[in-house]
């Protein structure tokens, strides 16, 4: 026997292997190619496809009973009440779409292979009056504080994803760099690409010949006799690892960033702590449906605070 579901208007929009992925993560991609190729899974009584898009009211029709038999996912755990309290404590700003929170620096985003407890695993905390956990809708390093942006509903998700791929939404970072750039403002642009160090670590490097083109601008906020510099930089492109491997390409490396030649030696005896000095500082996303334009600066974390005034830079408020 058939089942027929009405597309909603959170789905609005997506693709057709993407509304199964959301609503019966269970169901095999292979097996769904299958029943579409058949005709066995329709949209509005039409064969579709995979990339197809399915817009709000539209019914998906599929055969009940595979849906049911299909493997349930494994459920996620649910954070603690000490988690979710915690994380309540980092939200920036909230709204119907979407919740902003400043993410401490040593913090997984997703979990993993060793990794427990990451924000991921943390969201039932951030229902508030809702009922779904909100969404995951870009990534920062592990080792980066500052400003993560989640959705609210699936619609909002997708809006938020245009933003990130159409470069509406525009990111800021601080980083604290051991050395100062010649140029007090300028364009890094250096193609990057990636590879596999073993056992799950990667590393990042600029490759002329086969490395995808990644873009940086940046402008030196304040220099301490050019040994060290508070940067603004901003990635056109999102590259993995982007702005690190950036600074230390042209020589100014991330403080405390140990993978890419952030040396703690240059601050020795001088009361800043060996953890990496980078920060996701704003964010600007345009309106979202009704909701108007947001624009967020997140504090600076406890070890960025103490390194400047260890230092004597100057920390403008915005």
């Amino acid at each position: 026997m058939p089942a027929q579901h009405t597309i909603t208007d959170d789905d609005d929009d997506i693709r057709l292997d993407r509304w199964f992925k959301r609503h019966y993560p269970g169901f095999p991609h292979a097996m769904l190619e299958k029943h579409l190729r058949k005709g066995q899974v329709r949209v509005d009584g039409h064969k579709a496809k995979t990339s197809d898009r399915v817009r709000s009211g539209q019914v998906i029709t599929c055969p009940e009973m595979e849906l049911k038999d299909s493997p349930k996912p494994k459920l996620r755990a649910e954070a603690t009440e000490e988690q979710q309290a915690e994380i309540r404590k980092w939200v920036i700003h909230r709204d119907s779409n979407l919740i902003i929170i400043n993410k401490p620096a040593g913090l997984a985003v997703q979990g993993g292979t060793k990794i427990t407890k990451s924000v991921d695993s943390m969201l039932g905390g951030l229902k508030f009056d809702g009922t779904e956990r909100p969404k995951l809708t870009h990534r920062i390093d592990r080792d980066t504080s500052g400003v993560l942006v989640l959705a609210r509903s699936a619609r909002a998700a997708a809006q938020l994803a245009k933003g990130f791929y159409d470069k509406t939404i525009e990111k800021t970072y601080w980083a604290l760099t051991v050395g100062a750039p010649l140029q007090l403002s300028g364009k890094i642009d250096l193609p990057l690409s990636k590879s596999e160090l073993g056992e799950g670590f990667e590393h990042v490097g600029v490759d002329e010949e086969e490395g995808k083109r990644a873009v940086t601008e940046y402008r030196v906020i304040d220099t301490l006799a050019r040994k060290f510099a508070l940067i603004e930089l901003k990635p056109i492109t999102g590259r993995m690892h982007q702005l690190r491997v950036h600074m230390m390409a042209i020589g100014c490396p991330i403080l405390g960033d140990h993978k890419y030649g952030g040396s703690m030696n240059a601050a020795k005896g001088l009361g800043v702590e060996n953890i990496l000095h980078l920060h996701a500082r704003r964010i600007v996303i345009p309106s979202i449906g009704r909701q108007k334009a947001v624009d967020i600066t997140a504090p600076l974390p406890p070890h960025m605070q103490r390194s400047f005034k260890a230092l004597g830079i100057d920390v403008p408020k915005k």
